[in-house]
């Protein structure tokens, strides 16, 4: 969680990535905390409505053309799904449930969540529902029908709202995937949209879905800064390098970071952004009110609106937010921004000057707290100065250099130099 100052640099709490498209999350990630239920007791079952059973269509999958098409295998049988063949059947497994027959009612219901899983040797698709309070207990083993007559048991592995992880497995221990879940997103107790997310099941999971990720990812950032460019408003490309590491290490959580494989989690992230693209972190807002991929908050998001007017970020906050290609280009202008104010000032460049800080850490640093503290910071700590700022920043720049060591990236500058440009 990022601490908001009102201090002069605004500040930024956490990073989102999509462009051209509505997109990211309203966290009901952060409803999703373990409870101490483990199973659903059998008269639970039938408070869930029964799904009415439908035919899966079999269509040959289309290629994503953006996604890489190396052959991977996924799931248990002799099946391989490249990341485009598993675009075609998440897309396959949304239309599935948006067509489903539905008990009339003004307002979808809010109670209820709907999971789409696909048998990797048949092809066939499975909708089965359960209640959103049993989906969002972690630890929850249960066996439920499905819309073509099997059973299933479903596993909630980590409970995080729309991106809750799962196994599911038939009665004859096959292992389904789950493709996407069709989730509710409510405010107060009201409807306001149905949410359609992939998380990054472990069945899912594969080389190619992580170069997939990594590639919409910069593709997104290069698309922004070539954007803003046209627009008159130059981004320094150490400025892009480093945005492109922050869109991951924003979306890691600290708790998972001390405790599990770290380079599993950056590639998780990864295949999240490759799985749902425009639509990844739609639903993500954190306590201080920042959204989507680019965890900003309303105050700085204005602050860049009124800075640059020409650019024409869309006045609508979540709106934004929730737009890849226009939050990534407020991001970036918020960070050059507070890179043009920070190196204005002795204690920053004198601090880089001698290897008492590095760009990228400071960037990091003001990027998740108050950036116009960190003068102050350097020039009491000096060579210490690490040590001064929030502990939840320290943890912070623990993930970013991780990830730096663990993800090599190639820096922009280089590849431009390496073409001759």
């Amino acid at each position: 969680m990022k601490r908001i100052s009102p201090v002069a640099l605004p500040v930024f709490v956490g990073f989102l990535l999509a462009f051209n498209a509505t997109a990211q999350e309203v966290s009901p990630e952060k409803a999703g905390r373990p409870r101490t239920v483990t199973t659903l007791p059998p008269s639970s079952q039938a408070q869930v409505p029964a799904v009415v059973p439908q035919q899966s269509t079999t269509v040959a999958p289309r290629i994503a053309p953006s996604l890489p098409n190396t052959p991977t295998m996924v799931g248990t049988g002799e099946v391989f799904l490249t990341p485009g063949m598993l675009q075609s059947r998440i897309s396959e497994a949304q239309r599935l449930l948006k067509s489903r027959p539905r008990p009339t009612a003004n307002t979808p219901s809010i109670e209820f969540v709907t999971i789409a899983a696909l048998d990797p040797p048949s092809g066939k698709i499975h909708l089965f529902t359960l209640s959103k309070e049993t989906f969002l207990t972690k630890g929850t083993e249960l066996s439920l029908p499905t819309s073509l007559g099997s059973l299933v048991t479903l596993r909630i592995l980590r409970a995080n709202g729309v991106n809750t992880a799962m196994t599911i497995f038939t009665a004859d221990g096959k292992s389904l995937i789950p493709l996407t879940i069709e989730y509710p997103i409510e405010r107060n107790g009201l409807f306001r949209e149905m949410a359609y997310y992939t998380s990054a099941h472990p069945a899912l999971l594969s080389n190619d879905l992580i170069k997939a990720g990594q590639t919409y990812v910069r593709t997104m950032l290069d698309l922004a800064a070539k954007r803003l460019r046209e627009k008159g408003e130059t981004i320094s490309s150490n400025i892009v390098d480093i945005a492109e590491r922050l869109c991951i290490v924003e979306h890691t959580d600290h708790d998972r970071f001390r405790q599990e494989n770290r380079l599993a989690l950056f590639s998780e992230i990864y295949s999240l952004y490759a799985l749902n693209e425009i639509d990844t972190y739609r639903y993500s807002v954190s306590v201080a009110g920042a959204g989507g991929m680019v965890q900003m908050i309303p105050w700085a998001y204005n602050l860049e609106r009124q800075r640059h007017p020409g650019v024409g970020l869309n006045p609508d906050f979540v709106v934004g937010m929730r737009n890849h290609g226009n939050a990534l280009q407020a991001m970036l202008l918020y960070m050059q921004d507070t890179w043009n104010e920070l190196y204005s000032s002795e204690d920053i460049r004198s601090a880089l000057e001698s290897k008492q800080a590095t760009m990228s850490e400071i960037m990091a640093a003001g990027y998740n707290s108050n950036a116009a503290k960190l003068p102050g910071y350097i020039r009491r700590g000096g060579d210490g100065w690490r040590t001064l700022i929030p502990r939840e920043t320290q943890m912070y720049l623990q993930i970013y250099k991780s990830f730096e060591s663990l993800v090599p990236l190639k820096s922009r500058s280089a590849l431009l130099r390496a073409s001759g440009s």
